[in-house]
């Protein structure tokens, strides 16, 4: 089996689609497929701060469970969106604000249907996704070698929001310890959650949130080949979005 694993989406539909079709997949009019038979991996985030996270859960839910050329694995926005369809006392900020705006201006049926799809989907994911044939392991934010086989709440807030200190810059961003230095497993990490200009690769780690909702890229990496794949983002640029890590 080979894999194209796309990174965070954040509602930006259009940019996916077109990534898509870059990666060979074709659509006859009903049904997503590729020729070769490749499958596609959403590593978390589908939802929040573009234009058309609605869209994208309808997309990303036709390709998983429709299709069934697509699995998914939730990032922390998808957790939140999770959260708040359940009934439970979110804030709305942070970027669900988008998605909620969508969600309040359907009729009361596509709400309904949407609530169901976004659930459905959620609730059939696994925290992350070990793709053993490509010597692989899929998390939204990254996982250490020695949490690989854990699912406890410890595991799924690092797989989640990243190795979090507990402290914040002072704009409000979680400050995060640099877990990819310490890596020293055999299989690759696949993860997103911090945009970057360029896919950062370190310690068979590689970070494919290239920030396309702040106007830069949408990427896929592509195994066994371990090729990098990129569209253009049609979203405006916000270069101060941009996460620069220390060498």
């Amino acid at each position: 089996m080979k894999f194209d694993i796309i990174g965070d989406v954040h509602g930006c539909i259009d940019e996916c689609l077109a990534l898509i079709k870059k990666l060979g997949y074709q659509h006859n009019g009903q049904n997503y497929y590729h020729p070769e038979q490749r499958k596609l991996v959403f590593l978390g985030d589908i939802v929040d701060r573009g234009p058309h996270s609605l869209k994208m859960i309808e997309l990303v839910y036709q390709l998983v469970l429709t299709d069934k050329i697509a699995y998914y694995t939730p990032g922390n926005h998808c957790n939140k969106l999770y959260r708040y369809f359940l009934g439970n006392n979110v804030q709305v900020q942070h970027g669900i604000e988008t998605t909620v705006a969508e969600y309040s201006a359907l009729p009361n049926r596509k709400q309904k249907q949407i609530r169901q799809k976004f659930i459905t989907l959620y609730q059939q994911a696994e925290l992350y996704l070990r793709l053993p044939n490509v010597k692989a392991v899929v998390a939204h934010a990254g996982i250490r070698a020695d949490y690989i086989g854990r699912y406890d709440k410890k595991v799924q807030s690092f797989v989640l929001y990243g190795d979090v200190t507990g402290a914040k810059h002072p704009d409000g961003r979680p400050i995060r310890r640099d877990w990819a230095k310490q890596y020293n497993g055999s299989d690759w990490i696949v993860y997103g959650h911090t945009p970057v200009l360029e896919a950062r690769q370190l310690n068979q780690t590689i970070n494919i949130d290239l920030g396309c909702v702040y106007g830069n890229k949408l990427a896929a990496f592509q195994l066994p080949e371990e090729t990098l794949v990129t569209v253009d983002s049609q979203q405006p640029f916000q270069a101060e979005k941009f996460h620069q890590y220390e060498s």
